[in-house]
């Protein structure tokens, strides 16, 4: 049996244990790829809804589960044109689509490849000119440049064949990177279908789902080839998921220890020479060449230096291949004769120095935690921040969607606004599938449903003045959404029917259930810097999955124009906030909601407490529904919207006889946002009442 040595046990076990603290263990890496690939499903489900032509894949460490908070790493938004077909033979031509001919000879790189334009009425290749899409050959041949993609990115700053998108504060940036996807598998990677190492890892089960999972052609050549122009790379990245989530936990604290090495020890020095796709192909090709007896937790140490030392070999023969298309050599091109013997050093140092190079890694504090293991103590752990912060993305991510339908409202009738929610909610049904699918769409159904209830009640408060009981049905289904914001909906429109011991059951269900130690507020309308996230938050997020969404966190709530009768008369002039000239200072995210009333859920909820309880006449409530919504915009820190909160408590203010409050609450919002404010609006109104008022 094999034997591993003491020293090197005891060291893999307390690096096992300190990997764990900082996140990478089972439970937190199935919460990361669940997590993501439900954010794929939406964001799929929203490209659907909103008929773009896509189909989104979110790849990279994050939705793998091998990074850790201190490598911030950013995640692959790859988008794929679904017009667009490639092809490897000429059967799989289809009439109608834009076919695109995939050449793999010998003119162009391993790992690449030229796409040739097809007619679309016959299979044959396309005539033209050479010009900004295309170039025509010596031979005649017709070919796509690959700089198609910066012209579709020409909006973005562009990172290679990605378009980056900056994301907010905490939370990873996405790269956003353009491709056309291929339903058969690579020319290129058919051998390896049948190639089996020592390890026999792969399994024929999982290359036989690989070669269902065809490929992806990117717009990028291979540097310094002839043809640098033209190729575009293939890429595997749904083969090499299906790799990634069946390696087991050693495996994956490897590659996550070798990425942790290359950001402490080498990129500082040398950046861009060596990446952790490298990486990956090492560990692959390692897993592949080896016993599975030896991926163990007490035998980590060992198998990093057998990873290093792989690697270590690679760069003496500059030469790191594809796993999966092993003529592609990662390496051409990328190790001058200059830094490679530095690099060499730094490896040899780390892998026969018996784990001591790892005490200096100062990344999530790996060093430290591991010298401290070795005194038993345990530093906090850090899967209670991974699980609330992946939580809270998938909360924006609903926001985003919802935010993106909605528009499609914005200058609808009311009837109208009807007809697209019922379309809207149709599409959601044919997602109802199974898996994640299934559990997204009935994620949105939610919202819609609750939406459409709202704008029918408007109609039916415009017309009899009472809400009709398909609106409340509607309405109800979406009740549990979150902690308040469609409750708040609820609440409102009662409160505009006068059903005021209604509304109060309502805003006092809400507050119960709102705790301030827990619940999170969740804005996406515009970017604003926020504030450290409550510990509440994350303990309960490290427990459960995004079930638990309906209990900690709280969107905005939102009423669109066609829901304007559902809406306290005070709230209405945020649909109005905009001067003709203002709108000219507007950004495309900010022309998503500023047609709107929109209020964070808090505030809202203690300015409906303070008009029901004015109707009710208990005025001790009504001064402490005040204090409370006083006491939310100065000390809640992670308001989207203050200035909306700042001009609903002015109007408390005037309802009070408190002028002079009123007044400074709109300057305090104008302060905070100077145009595209409701305020200006509040303002004129109070000076002309009070001049009045005088005369």
């Amino acid at each position: 049996m094999y034997q591993v040595p003491n020293y090197t046990e005891t060291v893999s076990m307390k690096l096992s244990e300190v990997l764990a603290d900082i996140g990478v263990d089972e439970r937190i890496i199935l919460k990361k790829r669940r997590t993501w690939l439900l954010l794929e499903s939406i964001t799929n489900i929203d490209y659907q809804l909103l008929d773009r032509k896509f189909k989104a894949y979110l790849f990279g460490s994050q939705s793998e589960g091998t990074t850790t908070i201190g490598m911030n790493s950013d995640f692959d938004n790859l988008i794929c044109y679904k017009e667009f077909h490639v092809i490897q033979d000429w059967s799989d031509w289809i009439p109608g689509l834009y076919n695109h001919l995939m050449i793999q000879d010998n003119s162009v790189s391993p790992g690449y490849c030229l796409l040739q334009p097809l007619k679309p009425d016959a299979p044959l290749p396309l005539d033209g000119e050479s010009n900004q899409y295309f170039f025509k050959d010596r031979t005649g041949k017709l070919l796509y440049k690959n700089s198609l993609v910066s012209y579709i990115n020409s909006d973005r700053e562009m990172h290679g064949p990605a378009g980056v998108r900056h994301g907010q504060l905490g939370f990873c940036d996405a790269d956003n990177v353009f491709a056309l996807h291929c339903t058969t598998w690579p020319t290129q990677a058919r051998q390896w279908l049948y190639q089996q190492g020592e390890g026999q890892w792969p399994s024929a089960e999982m290359k036989q789902h690989c070669s269902r999972t065809g490929c992806f052609v990117v717009g990028v050549g291979c540097s310094g080839s002839e043809y640098e122009l033209l190729e575009w790379r293939i890429s595997t990245s749904l083969a090499e998921r299906c790799l990634m989530f069946n390696l087991n936990i050693t495996q994956i604290r490897c590659y996550v220890l070798m990425k942790l090495i290359l950001k402490t020890f080498i990129n500082p020095l040398f950046e861009d020479v060596l990446s952790s796709f490298m990486c990956k192909t090492v560990l692959f090709n390692c897993i592949s060449n080896t016993h599975t007896n030896i991926w163990r937790e007490n035998n980590l140490l060992s198998c990093i230096s057998m990873c290093l030392y792989i690697l270590y070999t690679n760069i003496i023969n500059e030469n790191c291949p594809h796993f999966i298309i092993p003529g592609n050599n990662l390496m051409r091109g990328k190790i001058s004769h200059a830094v490679k013997p530095y690099i060499l050093e730094i490896l040899n140092n780390t892998i026969y120095n018996e784990g001591v190079a790892l005490l200096g890694i100062k990344c999530d504090d790996l060093g430290s935690r591991l010298h401290l293991k070795f005194y038993n103590l345990c530093p906090i752990k850090k899967g209670y921040i991974i699980s609330g912060t992946l939580l809270f993305n998938l909360a924006l991510k609903i926001s985003e969607t919802l935010k993106n339908n909605y528009n499609h409202l914005k200058d609808s009738s009311p009837n109208e606004a009807v007809e697209i929610l019922k379309n809207t909610i149709s599409k959601t049904f044919n997602f109802q599938h199974e898996g994640l699918n299934k559990t997204a769409s009935q994620i949105l159904l939610q919202w819609f449903c609750t939406t459409l209830g709202s704008v029918l009640a408007s109609i039916n408060i415009h017309q009899f003045n009472t809400i009709l009981a398909d609106a409340l049905k509607l309405i109800s289904l979406g009740l549990n959404t979150d902690v308040a914001s469609s409750k708040l909906k609820l609440a409102s429109i009662l409160y505009c029917v006068q059903e005021i011991q209604k509304a109060d059951k309502v805003l006092s269900e809400i507050e119960r259930r709102y705790d301030l130690q827990i619940v999170e507020p969740v804005c996406d309308c515009h970017l604003f810097e926020r504030k450290p996230v409550r510990h509440g938050f994350f303990e309960v997020c490290y427990i459960y999955n995004e079930q638990v969404l309906q209990y900690t966190t709280a969107l905005c709530v939102r009423f669109l124009p066609c829901e304007i009768h559902c809406v306290p008369n005070e709230l209405r002039y945020e649909m109005f906030r905009s001067t003709q000239e203002e709108r000219m200072f507007r950004t495309f995210d900010d022309n998503l909601w500023m047609e709107y009333a929109v209020v964070d859920s808090l505030p809202y909820l203690y300015f409906l407490q303070y008009k029901v309880y004015c109707h009710l006449g208990r005025h001790d409530q009504k001064q402490a529904a005040l204090f409370k919504l006083i006491r939310t915009i100065k000390e809640e820190p992670n308001l989207g919207h203050r200035e909306t909160a700042l001009n609903i408590l002015g109007k408390c203010m005037e309802q009070e006889g408190r002028a002079g409050d009123a007044l400074q609450c709109y300057l305090m919002s104008l302060n905070i946002r100077g145009r595209n404010n409701a305020a200006k609006i509040h303002i004129t109104i109070l000076l002309s009442e009070l001049i009045n008022a005088r005369t």
